[in-house]
């Protein structure tokens, strides 16, 4: 399928890219530290609060992923035979965003380990951290959309990076912020706290699933990724 030939090229070449090991570097540094952090002896053998920690961490670590995997393409000109070829737009960006997408879930090996060295030291309860990592793995997702989105209006990479900072940024640091305001009226509070990818990702992490976490989390990845295929289709027909 031209759409998996896609994600395993764009898979493939990230690791070709010194950013890439940086990226990979920092997470597993600072997911350790946090790790270590949350880990105290005596206390309910969880990755909890390790992994709240890592979503916003995700929120400057997937933009560094995502920040190449269009505007690449544009800068170098390699976009167009991509264009030109017997593939569609749609197939595209979705082979980039699970591309990426695959790259993240690498990232995120490191946390195994914390897993295994839990289970050595306790008696973790597996149920919610199956779904927090399931949670991980839907924020990832909706980042990786963002940045696959912002990726294609701009051939610079840094641009592309800071941008895509400042969109996950707000959705996830900006809106805990945000809800603590007194301004706020009834409604605008109701919004922002389901604009709040931290609040959404809190029901994976306690194993207390909800349809409307599922929703928001597939909503707006199908959103980012169809105003990224739109970016693309407006290129085409310059």
């Amino acid at each position: 399928m031209p759409t998996l030939t896609i994600a395993k090229r764009e898979l493939t070449s990230l690791f070709y890219s010194p950013i890439a090991y940086v990226v990979l570097g920092v997470f597993a540094l600072v997911s350790t530290l946090l790790f270590l952090m949350s880990f105290i002896p005596g206390q309910a053998a969880t990755l909890r609060d390790e992994f709240g920690w890592i979503v916003w961490l995700m929120a400057f670590i997937v933009p560094a992923i995502s920040m190449r995997l269009v505007s690449e393409e544009l800068r170098s000109g390699t976009i167009e035979p991509l264009m030109t070829s017997p593939i569609s737009d749609a197939q595209v960006i979705t082979g980039k965003w699970i591309g990426g997408l695959g790259f993240f879930l690498v990232m995120l090996s490191p946390l195994v380990v914390h897993l295994i060295v839990l289970e050595i030291n306790a008696d973790p309860d597996y149920g919610p951290i199956a779904s927090g990592a399931v949670g991980l793995l839907f924020v990832g997702g909706l980042y990786m959309a963002i940045g696959v989105f912002v990726s294609s209006i701009t051939q610079n990479q840094i641009i592309a990076f800071l941008i895509t900072v400042l969109i996950t940024g707000f959705l996830t640091i900006g809106m805990h912020l945000l809800k603590r305001a007194e301004f706020l009226s009834d409604w605008m509070r109701e919004a922002v706290f389901f604009l709040n990818v931290d609040e959404q990702y809190g029901s994976f992490s306690k194993g207390l699933i909800d349809l409307s976490n599922f929703t928001f989390f597939i909503t707006g990845i199908a959103l980012f990724l169809f105003l990224a295929v739109v970016t693309l289709q407006s290129k085409r027909w310059r």
